[in-house]
């Protein structure tokens, strides 16, 4: 997980929520003896980070990490299609400069 120190602390999130929200969630906090703030930014964060490897992340079953190794081992020839996108992106590359 990562961790904040708290020179990094710049930034502020302002939220507005109903009562039972704010008690629940004040409830949780003292139970892990936090405030409110930390309980609610340990929490985000966790969550955040979850979220980011489930989206960012890519799993495979063995049969597939032998393929997918293989293609990157012995890439097939480039088709003409891939030539052109090649030979695209070169042009784009050189006008950006």
């Amino acid at each position: 997980m990562t961790t904040l120190s708290s020179s990094a602390k710049q930034e502020r999130l302002h939220i507005r929520l109903d009562n039972f929200s704010k008690e629940t969630l004040e409830r949780a906090a003292a139970y892990q003896h936090k405030s409110l703030s930390e309980f609610v930014i340990s929490q985000s964060m966790l969550a955040a980070e979850t979220i980011i490897q489930e989206h960012e992340n890519i799993r495979l079953h063995a049969e597939d990490w032998s393929v997918f190794m293989d293609a990157l081992d012995n890439p097939p020839d480039a088709n003409p299609r891939l030539q052109d996108a090649f030979a695209d992106y070169r042009q784009r590359v050189k006008r950006a400069d």
